[in-house]
């Protein structure tokens, strides 16, 4: 992962600089699809984690938006 943000970065300030030829702002693009879906699995996986706890105690998983309004009953962990 660093070394595809260092990649990045490189490339980024190249850009600011000189330019970038074809074949970096086609690496520049596949790397940054690389880093956004790494992102997105990370803040999914820390999402699906979480846990919320009601005044009764009772413990529910964060649910997606889309599950809570298709009327899926509730998880109770």
């Amino acid at each position: 992962m660093n070394e595809m943000l260092d990649r990045l970065n490189e490339l980024a300030w190249k850009n600011r600089t000189g330019g970038l030829t074809e074949e970096e702002l086609a690496e520049r693009a596949v790397l940054r699809e690389r880093y956004l879906a790494s992102v997105r699995g990370s803040l999914e996986a820390h999402l699906e984690s979480i846990v919320i706890e009601d005044e009764q105690g009772n413990r529910t998983k964060l649910r997606k938006k889309d599950e809570i309004s298709s009327g899926e009953p509730t998880e109770n962990v």
